[in-house]
């Protein structure tokens, strides 16, 4: 039992060292259409996380450049697509969070690292991203950055988390 013990030890020091060993853990209210790869839906592979705290923000939105970061409310009220997931960071390993789309086609993706937990953006603390994984800067993304073509199927996209660093939000590494 001690060796048990000492096992489960070491392999739980071994993953806080190297959580990308621990494998991706798929979180969102979808996770589950893109664990049986189902579709359609966009699978994100969050990379460049700051921390593990707060929640992870997915949103869809239709590829127009007036509607691209709209107030959810404005587009469901207009019958537009606008989809969120949301849902609490791994303790370790790489994160993949789950997005259902309403049939393939032309998308744009905004991911959020919510780490105040506020409804509200906080510029100071929280980190986005979009699919092009062009720094941002200081300006808020543009629509083709944000672009994503869902096919029918599990669409699989890397996004790079960025946060406020010196004048603008660039990737921490």
């Amino acid at each position: 039992m001690r060796s048990n013990i000492l096992v489960a030890g070491l392999v739980a020091s071994f993953l806080a060292i190297n959580p990308s060993s621990a494998g991706a853990e798929q979180i969102g209210q979808d996770a589950d259409m893109c664990r049986a790869g189902r579709g359609p839906a966009i699978q994100v592979n969050v990379q460049g996380l700051k921390d593990r705290s707060g929640e992870l923000w997915l949103e869809l939105y239709p590829p127009t450049p007036d509607d691209f970061l709209s107030a959810d409310t404005d587009l469901i009220a207009q019958g537009k697509i606008f989809r969120r997931t949301r849902s609490r960071l791994p303790a370790v390993g790489s994160v993949e969070i789950c997005i259902r789309v309403p049939r393939p086609g032309r998308y744009a993706l905004m991911l959020r690292h919510n780490r105040v937990e506020r409804d509200k953006f906080s510029f100071w603390n929280d980190g986005a991203g979009v699919p092009a994984n062009r720094s941002l800067g200081r300006s808020r993304p543009r629509l083709d950055q944000a672009l994503v073509n869902a096919g029918p199927g599990v669409t699989v996209v890397a996004i790079k988390m960025q946060y406020l660093r010196g004048l603008g939000f660039s990737p921490l590494d």
